[in-house]
């Protein structure tokens, strides 16, 4: 990330210079379609990041400059003023977010720029909410608490972006730390850190750069099938609010009940939630193997009982798994975008490049390749 040209570009727009602050996209090992099910994701944040320069201006007016975009935009601080550039929504929702916990702000000249892939699944959106939501804290000393900062970031994208996502990629974006992951309980808020320093192991995206829509009919047909199979296991032991709550053993009793499609989709939660915990588990013990073990199982689930995946990523799975890597999976919602594989030192050359030379063979696209190493949160820089 080359902050020298933030920083020369602050100085030509503004003539001064500002405070540089920093929050990284993030991604998720394992703990995939669980958030809206009450139960865990694993997520850590990365060595990719957007990087803001913010200087108070005593205005009320924001002055922002998106240099990967090269786009310029001036707007003030009140809903009448939004700013009609998709990507200064952002910038202006976490201001009136910020405004609409009752804290007073001012306007600011900003210079921003990124190196999360975007649309790679590595939540760039995140990390720019991220960014500005600390940057605010910071600059005005407001004293708001960090889970604060990410409901704000995800609050820009509810109500400034028009996207219902859920907490986890502004939580990690937030609480981010070198080397660990986050077990979030997505029921009670509740986390916790858990070691991951795989030596002997490089963690590496392949960007499929294939899209099928998602259409969110798709998305919502899943939650609706989770949400039938709870209704049928409540109706026999009531406690059952989410399938987070359940066990198979509970979903069994009810197989006659509901559609095989659903069965299969409750099949892949419950299977997912216990997953996570043997992952957790496994990392407290160094035992990388197991995790990429669980990986591969996320990702049969994900293929064959959530059928979210597609044709690319099954090909880029079932690739890794005949090359020897540790473990493979679809990362993020599905029906396209990136594998997440956890690679022996000694085979990841190979990997790389046969997985470029085959998938280009088979379907004429070069994928893209992301190094991902665990980092910090957002911070100061």
């Amino acid at each position: 990330m080359n902050i020298e040209l933030i920083r020369n570009k602050f100085a030509s727009l503004y003539g001064t210079s500002g405070q540089l602050y920093t929050s990284p996209g993030r991604i998720n090992l394992i703990g995939e379609h669980t958030d809206y099910n009450g139960a865990f994701v694993f997520p850590g944040a990365v060595d990719k990041a957007m990087v803001a320069e913010i200087k108070l201006n005593g205005t009320d007016k924001i002055r922002a400059y998106a240099l990967d975009l090269d786009a310029y935009a001036e707007f003030g601080l009140t809903e009448e003023e939004a700013p009609k550039e998709s990507w200064a929504r952002y910038v202006f929702g976490v201001a009136r977010e910020v405004q609409k916990r009752g804290f007073k702000i001012g306007g600011f000249d900003t210079v921003f720029a990124g190196d999360v892939p975007l649309g790679a699944g590595m939540s760039s959106s995140a990390a720019l909410e991220s960014t500005f939501a600390f940057a605010l804290n910071d600059l005005f000393s407001l004293g708001i608490d960090k889970f604060e900062l990410a409901k704000i970031g995800q609050a820009t994208e509810h109500n400034y972006i028009g996207v219902k996502c859920g907490i986890m990629d502004q939580f990690a974006s937030v609480f981010g730390q070198k080397g660990k992951l986050m077990r979030l309980d997505c029921k009670s808020m509740e986390y916790e850190y858990h070691p991951f320093n795989p030596q002997g192991y490089r963690l590496l995206l392949v960007d499929s750069v294939v899209k099928h829509e998602l259409a969110s009919s798709a998305y919502n047909k899943r939650r609706e099938s989770c949400e039938n199979a709870v209704a049928a296991i409540a109706k026999r032991h009531p406690e059952v609010k989410f399938l987070r709550d359940a066990s198979m053993a509970w979903l069994d009793e009810v197989k006659a009940e509901i559609s095989e499609e659903d069965y299969k989709r409750a099949e892949y939660v419950i299977g997912e939630v216990q997953r996570v915990l043997d992952v957790c588990e496994a990392l407290d013990k160094g035992d990388y193997e197991t995790v990429g073990q669980r990986m591969y199982d996320t990702h049969y689930g994900m293929s064959k009982l959530y059928e979210v995946s597609c044709e690319e990523l099954d090909f880029l799975n079932d690739l890794a798994k005949e090359l020897g890597v540790t473990g493979s999976r679809v990362m993020g919602g599905g029906f396209g975008g990136c594998t997440i594989n956890l690679v022996k030192d000694e085979l990841y050359d190979t990997f790389k490049k046969e997985a470029h030379d085959r998938y280009v063979a088979k379907y004429g696209r070069e994928p893209k390749f992301y190094d991902v190493v665990i980092s910090d949160g957002a911070r100061k820089l």
